[in-house]
């Protein structure tokens, strides 16, 4: 996880399926945010650790494979760092054990919707 140290704000996208965090990061570098990819919770949640007052948004699936889930880490993230955005998303029928302050959309979820949340967090950080 090497990474260059952030100039904007931080989007952090977990999701264990290669091309769904592909497409995800793919979508938020589109934005005014810098956007850091994770596999696991346990790397998102290093990441909030080294970088949590940048994070603008975190972006997780809810079903990702490891000892934290992704509705773990939303719970996490918005106990210790409750101004960052989340984005919860899940397959059709998951568990939909979703974070008070979490935004949750159904795979497959649209392209603009993740730009709006994206838009949304930008405007929270500068704020």
């Amino acid at each position: 996880m090497g990474r260059a140290a952030p100039t904007a704000p931080i989007a952090v996208v977990v999701e264990d399926d290669e091309s769904v965090r592909d497409f995800a990061a793919a979508i938020l570098e589109e934005t005014d945010l810098d956007v850091i990819a994770c596999d696991s919770a346990a790397d998102a949640l290093a990441v909030m650790r080294e970088h949590g007052s940048e994070v603008a948004l975190l972006f997780t699936e809810m079903q990702l494979s490891g000892e934290m889930d992704g509705a773990t880490l939303a719970r996490t993230v918005e106990r210790d760092w409750p101004d960052v955005r989340l984005v919860v998303t899940s397959r059709p029928g998951a568990p939909q054990a979703v974070p008070d302050h979490a935004v949750y959309m159904q795979k497959p979820w649209r392209p603009l919707d993740v730009l709006l949340e994206a838009e949304r967090a930008t405007f929270a950080a500068a704020a």
